[in-house]
């Protein structure tokens, strides 16, 4: 279990964070641009067509003259669906005199849409990385302190049952159940262990195990399943 959630966690937070790495080059980069760029007017002469299974998205084909009156012809790396210009549109662009063939056009989402996607999806990576790892770390602060303050209570065994609500890998944990009568009100509790990703039917020996729970609140339990053997990395 801990080495699947942690290649998650790590996975996830590993790709966030590179991608919000990945977006502060493209800030830095577009404002070292910006610092520097020269301005021109631009034609829209024809559009780049990209098809996929469910639509067609269009990027502008653009001619200039740069300051020294050299023409130069490029494609904006701005993609959209319906496209945004007609052809003859006149449009500002920005343009490096070393390099005009990487102009950009001077709108909001040339500049800045490719840093913004990639900063949405860095931090939605990074967030769910960042949420597994809190909710393991109060998941483990609440098993250890039922194990150091926890009564514990001796259940019957009822089963063992696949957790279908979690697959990874297309695989499913197994979870024990067991049951117990409160003997002061006389309330059926049932107990589910935590995730075990491996079938533990062949090494529960006896119908009895043990459960510790907060007195004052037996919803808050830990089944515990130090009988089972450990798995070998």
């Amino acid at each position: 279990k801990m080495t699947m959630t942690s290649t998650i966690k790590y996975l996830f937070g590993s790709i966030g964070l590179a991608m919000l790495v990945g977006m502060l080059f493209i800030y830095q980069s577009n404002q070292s641009f910006l610092a520097t760029a020269h301005t021109a007017e631009g034609t829209i002469i024809d559009f780049v067509r990209s098809r996929s299974e469910n639509s067609t998205t269009y990027a502008p084909v653009i001619a200039f003259y740069t300051q020294d009156d050299e023409e130069t012809i490029f494609t904006s790396s701005s993609f959209s669906s319906p496209g945004k210009y007609s052809i003859n549109e006149k449009v500002e662009l920005l343009y490096q005199p070393a390099n005009p063939i990487d102009a950009k056009i001077n709108s909001f989402f040339s500049l800045w849409g490719g840093c913004m996607i990639v900063g949405i999806l860095g931090s939605s990576f990074f967030s769910v990385g960042l949420i597994i790892t809190l909710v393991g770390r109060s998941k483990k602060k609440r098993i250890n302190d039922l194990k150091s303050n926890g009564t514990p209570i001796e259940t019957t065994f009822q089963s063992v049952e696949i957790n279908g609500s979690l697959v990874v890998n297309g695989s499913s944990p197994y979870q024990i159940h067991t049951q117990w009568t409160n003997p002061e009100n006389a309330k059926l509790h049932i107990f589910k262990s935590e995730n075990i990703w491996f079938d533990p039917s062949n090494h529960i020996k006896n119908d009895k195990i043990t459960v510790l729970i907060d007195r004052n609140n037996p919803k808050k339990y830990y089944v515990d399943t130090s009988f089972l053997p450990e798995v070998a990395a």
